[in-house]
């Protein structure tokens, strides 16, 4: 029966994949075709290693499976965009603690078997909750998703051989490690927070106000320390058959009193009136096969259109998406063309400042200091000219010929960073070849907000959004109010550019800055102070909409801050698992010694 299963979804597999490549031959998109296909994929693979147990006559437990899976389960249907209801993330990793006990139990090699079911049930949250990555680019999107789930086992084998040295410190070690992981998923270059626990509370702003203190590590905390305690309470009943008392009134309260804090804060937090007129657009192109591929001028021609009807003489700021127009000369951005015929139409606003999104690049002169992202190549009169791209935003004043710009700097490992580049550069033509970028793009250290008479704006790029603790550095460094540019659309109509739109409201509430989104394709919105998303466009259509927004000066204890309690647990997490190595080996030794000593 097993071996049928497996070959009727590896058929499956290969019929989706080869009907996602004949979409792609027809310059179509995928839809939700990957979740099917890794789906169909990955139940395949788990197949074929329960019949390889069964054939070398190992114990084959599909109760067991079925725990990690619905580990897996219970995070995809937690996070934003499914359902949502991230409550069911207080409950989603007993499954794979209980699961954790048991093989605890067994004889063998137990951390080889939790190894395999955790890796399980990560790769089922990753597929079901991201699948959407594989829609931008297959063969990445599946490195990142097993990849990820991979790395995600890591705090789980930590806490596993910590309470085993420590069984005392297990209760907790569980959450020092989990929240370390994210921290440090955070600050390297194959960086993706995406998954952070605490993004699951993105689409109810409401329950969360207190993110203005502590962050997505608060959030991610309290998942953890609700899983605990309903698992102990859980082992407890299993035990004397009744609920404890005790546990499940620190459980209520730990749940209910959460929200009962921030439905406070969100009710009595007002805005305090200093407001900007904003018009974001939206023109719709879609990116894989559309949006490179037209004439610069023929786009300008779409967002004069869309932003036109909308302003007034009260208007202060027009928002472009990531990458609207491109690519041009930083020093030199306000000759092209595209640039003047925009003033010129606008130029009955002479007050209006244009903020858009641009693909850039700058030719180094003699004596300025080059990069890791420094690109060479040959100019007109054979010499060696070189040069550095960029992703970047940039700010152009109708009236004058100030600019200011800001250039992205969290970048997406692949499509705009080669990860780890001076340890593996013989993977650069793989790289190439799956359309990554081996150069990488030029960057800059610190966030510098848009100045103009009007406001400071922050600029803030596509995935750079998602990086609470770099986001505050924008506020640190005085914007009052925070422009988002993306493009969306690379996932096709699917859940990523809704979380990624839900995401916007954490920030919104971390650092208490008004929120004017921009998205090429995908969905354009305000977002206000408490996070509510107050006006928003559909995904696929070319729009503009207008809002005021209001600016502010005030700095969250999160700003002031950053991650504090995640900081907090790697200190704890290294404390742990130095004791654990250190206390683990000593035992190794005095057990190896005693027999030579008898």
């Amino acid at each position: 029966m097993l071996f049928l299963l497996s070959f009727l979804l590896l058929a499956f597999v290969i019929w989706m994949g080869a009907d996602m490549h004949r979409l792609a031959q027809q310059e179509l998109l995928w839809g939700v075709r990957p979740l099917f296909f890794l789906l169909a994929a990955w139940s395949a693979v788990v197949l074929c290693w329960m019949l390889l147990r069964e054939r070398r006559q190992k114990a084959v437990s599909w109760r067991r499976l079925g725990l990690a899976t619905a580990t897996g389960v219970l995070l995809s249907l937690g996070f934003p965009a499914l359902l949502p209801f991230p409550w069911l993330m207080f409950i989603a990793f007993i499954p794979l603690l209980i699961l954790e006990k048991e093989i605890e139990t067994l004889p063998g090699n137990c951390k080889r078997a939790m190894l395999a079911y955790s890796y399980h049930a990560f790769v089922i949250w990753n597929i079901l909750t991201t699948f959407w990555v594989a829609n931008s680019a297959l063969v990445a999107g599946i490195f990142a998703i097993f990849v990820n789930a991979f790395l995600m086992t890591l705090p789980l084998m930590a806490y596993q051989a910590t309470k085993k040295i420590f069984p005392k410190w297990g209760n907790w070690a569980f959450g020092v490690y989990w929240i370390s992981f994210e921290l440090l998923h955070y600050h390297w270059d194959l960086a993706w927070p995406w998954l952070t626990l605490g993004n699951g509370f993105a689409a109810v702003p409401a329950t969360i106000q207190w993110y203005q203190f502590t962050g997505v590590f608060g959030g991610s905390a309290w998942i953890l320390a609700m899983n605990v305690l309903l698992w102990k309470a859980w082992e407890q009943y299993q035990i004397e058959q009744k609920w404890p008392k005790p546990l499940m009134i620190k459980a209520v309260l730990g749940a209910v009193l959460p929200i009962l804090l921030s439905l406070g804060i969100y009710f009595t937090y007002e805005e305090k009136e200093d407001p900007i007129e904003v018009v974001v657009v939206q023109p719709n192109y879609e990116p894989h096969y559309q949006k490179f591929d037209i004439a610069g001028k023929e786009q300008v021609l779409r967002f004069l259109d869309l932003t036109k009807p909308l302003l007034t003489g009260q208007t202060d700021y027009v928002v472009f998406p990531e990458t609207s127009f491109g690519y041009m000369e930083t020093t030199a951005l306000n000759n092209y063309p595209i640039i003047r015929q925009l003033k010129q139409e606008l130029a009955t606003y002479p007050n209006l400042k244009i903020v858009t999104g641009l693909n850039a690049y700058h030719d180094f002169g003699p004596g300025e200091e080059h990069t890791s992202a420094t690109r060479e190549r040959q100019g007109a009169d054979g010499k060696t000219i070189y040069f550095e791209t960029y992703n970047l935003a940039a700010q152009f004043m109708v009236g004058n010929e100030e600019t200011a710009i800001y250039k992205k700097s969290k970048l997406v490992p692949g499509p705009e960073i080669f990860p780890f580049k001076r340890y593996f550069p013989f993977m650069e033509p793989l790289v190439e070849k799956l359309d990554g970028t081996t150069a990488g793009l030029g960057t800059q250290k610190k966030r510098t907000p848009l100045p103009s008479a009007t406001a400071k704006i922050a600029p803030v790029i596509c995935y750079e959004s998602v990086f609470g603790d770099y986001f505050t550095g924008y506020i640190r460094e005085g914007s009052q109010a925070v422009f988002i540019m993306t493009n969306d659309g690379w996932w096709d109509n699917t859940l990523g550019h809704r979380q990624h739109l839900y995401f916007a409201s954490l920030r919104a509430i971390e650092t208490r800055r008004s929120v004017a989104r921009s998205a090429n394709t995908g969905i354009s919105a305000f977002i206000n102070q408490r996070g509510d998303i107050v006006k928003a466009t559909r995904y696929n259509e070319p729009i503009a909409i207008k809002a005021s927004i209001n600016l502010n000066d005030d700095l969250t204890f999160y700003v002031r801050w950053g991650d504090m309690m995640a900081r907090i647990s790697l200190f704890l997490a290294a404390l742990l698992f130095f004791n654990t190595i250190s206390k683990g080996w000593l035992g190794r030794v005095s057990r190896e010694k005693a027999p030579s000593e008898a």
